[in-house]
């Protein structure tokens, strides 16, 4: 039985929020070309899916945390297109302060903890915010997302294993979108059933369709049920697709123009456009006003990082330890 049901304002608040993901990307490639945001920068255009499913069948409470191809993921736990523009602008209004740029997302605030550009090093991360919630005795969970490449890291074992035997309430979700940067699955592993790892260690797992947000809130509600009922951990992999290459300097000539093709056919957004008309949960005139809505969000979000000032000189030496009072240390 679903906790969490899929209803007419579900498919509305899906639409809205991949469409916000999928424009807000494509805008922020425009500014990569043009030289506005610097460093490194991943997009997150056909992914939109696995994000949204799983936000509708969580609580605002839970916490979540990513790799390095964040920015779908913040927007989804509510960071605002304005402060996540202006941090890969660099600038001080940013949600990281303008210290963490594209790949180091943060906010406190709505449970978001990165955003992490080292290969798999938030899935212990992940793992040890759920055994906080654990020890704080919540009913809140984690949420890992990691990459197709990022299974491959001896960290994952040693976390999938404490999680186990901890039953700590955490579900790792595997984004696999068929490469790990330029490397496709088939010539990284011979058990290509990534969600199979899960068995070693006798953790509930499972493949999902990863292009349909249906299937995404449906295995993330099974699972949230789980971690929330103190039966520990659950290892989704979610079976996806980016549009785009691996980073803004990925050409993405290791696939084929018609494997792109065939997954563009499955486009989560236009899935959910479909239903929404055919079932009349709304008109074209909604489909446009919100269109307007996320085109408005977006380019204010441009306007606001443009015109945020840059971060302070002595911004360097903040944040770099916690700033705390300790009663037993003497200046």
């Amino acid at each position: 039985m679903s906790a969490v049901e899929i209803t007419k304002d579900t498919y509305l608040q899906w639409f809205e929020s991949m469409l916000l993901m999928r424009k807000f990307e494509e805008k922020t490639g425009q500014l990569y070309g043009q030289q506005k945001i610097r460093g490194f920068c991943h997009l997150y255009i056909g992914q939109e899916a696995v994000v949204a499913g799983a936000i509708s069948a969580l609580r605002p409470e839970d916490s979540m945390i990513t790799a390095y191809r964040d920015h779908a993921h913040a927007l989804a736990k509510g960071v605002s297109a304005n402060e996540i523009m202006a941090e890969m602008y660099g600038k001080a209004t940013g949600c990281s302060k303008g210290k963490g740029g594209s790949m180091h997302m943060f906010s406190k605030e709505h449970n978001f903890y990165g955003g992490h550009g080292i290969v798999g090093g938030q899935i212990p991360l992940g793992a040890g915010i759920a055994f906080a919630e654990k020890y704080k005795g919540t009913q809140n969970l984690n949420v890992c997302y990691m990459g197709d490449g990022a299974v491959r890291q001896g960290a994952l074992n040693e976390a999938f294993n404490m999680a186990m035997l901890w039953k700590l309430p955490v579900i790792f979700v595997c984004e696999n979108n068929g490469y790990a940067m330029g490397t496709s699955v088939e010539r990284t592993t011979n058990m290509t059933d990534i969600y199979k790892i899960g068995l070693g260690f006798d953790m509930p797992c499972a493949p999902v369709d990863g292009m349909d947000p249906v299937a995404v809130h449906n295995a993330m509600d099974e699972a949230a049920q789980r971690a929330r009922a103190g039966e520990g951990p659950t290892f989704l992999e979610m079976r996806t697709y980016r549009y785009r290459g691996h980073s803004m300097s990925d050409p993405a000539k290791y696939r084929t123009k018609e494997e792109l093709e065939d997954y563009k056919a499955k486009d989560p957004i236009e899935q959910v456009r479909e239903v929404i008309l055919k079932e009349k949960y709304a008109d074209q005139a909604w489909i446009e006003e919100i269109e307007a809505k996320v085109k408005k969000i977006v380019e204010d979000s441009v306007k606001f990082a443009e015109e945020s000032p840059w971060p302070e000189a002595e911004e360097l030496y903040l944040d770099v330890y916690a700033q705390q009072d300790y009663p037993y240390i003497k200046d």
